[in-house]
């Protein structure tokens, strides 16, 4: 069924109260040349379209850019969920929907591979896919992961590793190939074994990749005792030698869960604009692949739907999903998602979100390898020439500034309700961070963040409008000219009066306001201003009605990202070093307390604030501190803190 009709509220084909069934199904937005934008999937048709068709104002950012872009609405009712989800996932692959969740997977994985359809079947590593009769085992995460994977199996179980073409000529001379000539290959053509006898040293590899049972360790000692107790030398040497190859094996296949358990742990790490995907496969205990894409997020989801956007195209020809599947968190539609993964598995799968035990750990460190994942992967696409060029060309196309913003200065500031108050600014040459640029300000006192961002662009720009002389505040014009902290101090006072083509600030129009006012006192001219807000990734330029919003998947977007982010990491560091070195310094000045009692007292009571309300008996029951000592850091504390200003 479709839809254009008369306007009514919001855009103007919204369909008429009551047209859209309450059933499951699968719904498009169509642009005004029938090119499908988006597709979704629901249990209720009515309910989930009745959200897009909200007051504009109302909608997220990007949903209403798709709802704008969009000329018409149809849908078409399935019988379950199930149907729905699996029409959904068809369609997005055929069509491939601007705004549907884009997966950056072109890599192909590794596997390990035997091809049983071989008179002779060879043991290989290959990243194709759809070899006749072959089976394959893994996927593994780097090629040397399996090579190394496949030379100790090859000593346990002598198969043949040669090419087809060195296979056929040595069949037909009668001489070994080259690899079985320097002992590399063990199948018919290295003259060793027969046809029949290497079938069935094949089938023996094929049934360990399966089951990977370690009572073969127990079965290979006791056959190389076995030999040796009969005076078979060879014998025992050539099982000691897969014995070895054995225990190898096992343990770069290091045991995580019970010896029974067959899971996929999905770990996802994820911000508005992109997202990491680590996939654990685990089966018999032990972590047998690993993959790792990234997502491009053109509408802002939230985790429970990206999740189930992650397990549907996880699956395919190439993985099966285990018998369970653990993810960070269960989407709505979870009961039909658990369904549509025990139809392609053909056995009952169960969809759970780990909250404690094995799993949980696991799932952590799944998430954690996302996350570096995705911080990798936005670190390369910032790193690339062509893609920072077209960055800064795209951010002075949409701020309007008369050059490419090749120097960008970045600032945040951080507090600890109110205590505290630090700022940072970082440092952007050609779209590369300048570390030995960035810079920290200590703010003594301030009403709110506006003020804040004022007080802190007043100072920076002061000195730009001395032109960084050397009566500036800080510097080292009194020293020795000649002494290397006079050179340095020199060098560095240069730097900071470096003119920025670009001043970002972290926020949104309240704390762009105060930087322009901060640029207006200043007199300082030629230099553009502008913040992003967080919860949209808008940018506000000064006196703009609207925020600019730039495409999500935008070099330019991504490049302001890390510059806000890399601005509001080194903030945060400065301001857990103040709060650290502020409460090391007055526990250091109290007599009998030294680096290790001082260290104990804070990992005892976990933070300052635990420690100044504590009493003289919870002192005392700190590792090394007496009731005497306790008494004087508690008197010492409680002095400090009345004499602190509030």
């Amino acid at each position: 069924m479709s839809t254009a009709l008369p306007k009514n509220e919001g855009v103007p084909y919204r369909p008429r109260p009551g047209e859209i069934p309450t059933s499951p199904g699968v719904y498009r937005f169509r642009d005004a040349e029938r090119r499908v934008l988006y597709v979704g999937k629901a249990k209720n048709l009515r309910a989930r379209l009745s959200n897009y068709f909200a007051p504009l104002h109302t909608l997220h950012e990007r949903t209403r850019r798709m709802v704008t872009s969009a000329a018409s609405v149809e849908w078409t009712v399935v019988r379950s969920d199930v149907e729905a989800l699996n029409l959904e996932i068809t369609w997005i692959n055929e069509l491939k929907p601007p705004f549907n969740v884009r997966f950056k997977d072109d890599k192909s994985y590794p596997y390990l591979v035997v091809t049983l359809g071989d008179e002779a079947p060879r043991a290989m590593v290959s990243r194709r896919r759809g070899i006749p009769g072959a089976r394959y085992f893994g996927p593994y995460p780097k090629v040397w992961a399996v090579n190394e994977t496949l030379e100790l199996l090859i000593k346990l179980f002598p198969i043949r590793t040669c090419k087809d073409s060195d296979y056929r000529r040595a069949m037909a001379s009668g001489k070994p190939c080259f690899a079985g000539q320097i002992g590399r290959c063990f199948g018919p053509c290295s003259g060793t074994v027969t046809v029949e006898e290497h079938r069935a040293n094949v089938d023996r590899f094929v049934a360990f990749m399966q089951n990977q049972d370690p009572r073969i360790l127990d079965d290979l000692e006791r056959e190389m005792r076995s030999a040796a107790a009969v005076q078979d030398y060879e014998t025992a040497a050539r099982r000691r030698d897969q014995l070895q190859a054995a225990r190898a094996f096992f343990e770069k296949s290091a045991m995580v869960l019970g010896d029974r358990v067959d899971i996929d742990v999905f770990g996802i790490e994820h911000d508005e604009l992109a997202a990491a995907v680590q996939l654990f496969i685990v089966r018999g205990g032990r972590v047998r692949g690993v993959r790792t894409w990234t997502v491009d997020k053109e509408l802002d989801v939230p985790l429970g739907e990206l999740v189930d956007s992650v397990v549907q195209n996880a699956y395919g020809d190439d993985i099966r999903p285990g018998r369970e599947v653990v993810v960070p968190e269960l989407p709505d539609d979870a009961e039909a998602l658990e369904t549509w993964l025990a139809t392609l598995a053909g056995r009952k799968v169960r969809l759970r979100a780990a909250q404690r035990g094995d799993k949980a750990a696991l799932l952590q460190t799944a998430t954690q390898n996302a996350k570096q994942s995705l911080m990798l992967y936005k670190t390369r696409r910032s790193a690339d020439f062509t893609t920072r060029s077209r960055a800064l060309e795209d951010i002075q196309e949409a701020l309007g500034m008369a050059d490419a913003p090749l120097r960008i200065e970045c600032f945040d500031v951080s507090h600890l309700s109110g205590t505290n108050i630090v700022a940072s600014m970082v440092v952007f040459e050609d779209g590369l961070p300048r570390k030995d640029e960035y810079r920290r300000f200590t703010i003594p006192q301030s009403t709110d963040d506006t003020d804040s961002i004022h007080q802190v662009l007043t100072r920076r720009l002061a000195y730009l409008a001395t032109n960084g002389g050397d009566d500036a505040p800080g510097t080292a014009s009194e020293a020795d000219p000649s002494s290397a902290d006079a050179v340095a101090a020199s060098e560095r006072r240069k730097k900071f009066a470096y003119r920025p083509n670009l001043l970002v600030v972290d926020g949104g129009r309240p704390q762009v306001a105060a930087a322009e006012r901060a640029l207006t006192e200043s007199g300082v001219e030629g230099i553009y201003l502008c913040g992003i807000a967080k919860r949209l990734e808008e940018i506000w330029t000064p006196d703009a009605d609207f925020p600019v919003i730039l495409p999500r998947n935008s070099d330019a977007l991504f490049l302001f990202q890390r510059v806000r982010d890399e601005a509001h990491r080194f903030a945060i560091t400065h301001q857990r070093q103040r709060r650290k070195r502020d409460i090391g310094s007055v526990l250091s000045e109290i007599p009998g307390l030294g680096p290790a009692r001082v260290k104990e007292l804070l990992r005892h009571f976990g933070s300052v604030s635990r420690l100044r309300a504590a009493s003289e008996t919870d002192i005392a029951e700190v590792k090394g501190i007496g009731p005497a000592l306790a008494g004087t850091v508690h008197a010492h504390l409680r002095a400090d803190g009345r004499s602190a200003p509030r």
